[in-house]
């Protein structure tokens, strides 16, 4: 589904990314842990086209996407939930969920039913302006309004930061829902280590704007990479 070649990237002169590569095969959930500062978030932004490439290549289902911008990455299929969530504050929850068709074409005129039955909260807050809404009720709407495009790789940034426990329990079931139907492949940055084996296929290790360990969940020593984990 994805496919990263020695990707470089960063803000201005200042390089962040070195030498990525990185592969997500289909319906597969790929982990990316490592502390706060090391490039994380740089790579999902990079990944929709907010950041340039630099060096390398990043190819979507078998096609090179390596310069297109955000708006055609986004129509060519991918989804993404922004650390801190990015809704818009004086829209309201229906609103904020119909901003989620724009990459379609041709676009629905209604929000896909499949989606709101993952997050049934929802429907009782449409006209409820999405900043009144709790943290872990905003986190619920930027997902589904990701879903909403039925993106082929979804992004998630941190999706549990600041999340009540029984939030994230329901982000949990979802991301397995999306994995048991087979469509959607997914890249998770997360700091939670029995969140990540919970959930992923395979894990990335990233320290210093690189990949430094990789490998499935039940072969990869994560107690072995604490050291990149914590500050």
């Amino acid at each position: 589904m994805l496919q990263l070649q020695a990707i470089e990237s960063g803000y201005g002169e200042s390089p962040v990314l070195r030498n990525v590569t990185m592969r997500v095969d289909q319906a597969q959930v790929v982990c990316l842990i490592g502390r706060n500062g090391v490039g994380k978030t740089t790579l999902m932004r990079t990944l929709t086209g907010q950041l340039k490439i630099r060096h390398g290549t990043m190819s979507l289902d078998e096609v090179d996407v390596t310069t297109w911008d955000s708006v055609y990455r986004a129509r060519s299929g991918i989804g993404y939930v922004p650390q801190g969530r990015e809704i818009f504050p004086l829209l309201t929850v229906k609103e904020n969920l119909l901003l989620g068709l724009e990459p379609c074409n041709p676009q629905p005129k209604t929000f896909p039913e499949d989606v709101i039955e993952l997050f049934p909260v929802l429907p009782q807050m449409y006209h409820r302006q999405g900043g009144d809404l709790s943290g872990g009720q905003q986190q619920q709407l930027a997902f589904a309004r990701a879903l909403a495009s039925r993106p082929k790789l979804l992004l998630l940034d941190e999706p549990t930061e600041g999340i009540q426990p029984s939030i994230v329990e329901e982000i949990r079931n979802v991301i397995c829902k999306i994995k048991a139907q087979g469509n959607t492949s997914v890249i998770l940055v997360e700091q939670s280590i029995d969140f990540v084996r919970s959930v992923a296929d395979y894990i990335y290790v990233m320290d210093k704007g690189s990949i430094v360990a990789q490998g499935d969940p039940e072969h990869i020593d994560i107690e072995q990479f604490e050291h990149y984990l914590t500050v």
